[in-house]
């Protein structure tokens, strides 16, 4: 994603957290992203287990279709295991 994308979807990281949680609850996931993170051009989603490929993709289908990402700037996601006091994954696009 370029910097621009970026910012403009960091700006409103609490609205995004909510959707991104409210469409796994559609699909019946039990994961939860919890923050979003950015990081020169890309974001980084952090969610509070491991997801699987069903959770992963329906992430970067709501990325996809925010009205101020380019679509095709979205390069394939990312899993990254990160340990922190807890379980925590990240997902970076």
């Amino acid at each position: 994603m370029s910097l621009t994308n970026v910012e403009k979807f960091i700006v409103l990281s609490g609205k995004h957290i909510a959707n991104i949680n409210r469409a796994l609850k559609d699909i019946k996931s039990d994961i939860i992203a919890d923050f979003i993170q950015a990081n020169s051009k890309e974001l980084t989603i952090t969610t509070n287990k491991v997801a699987f490929m069903l959770d992963l993709n329906m992430i970067e289908k709501y990325i996809k279709n925010v009205d101020c990402v380019d679509s095709d700037d979205v390069m394939a996601l990312r899993l990254f295991q990160v340990l922190f006091k807890g379980p925590r994954n990240s997902i970076s696009y």
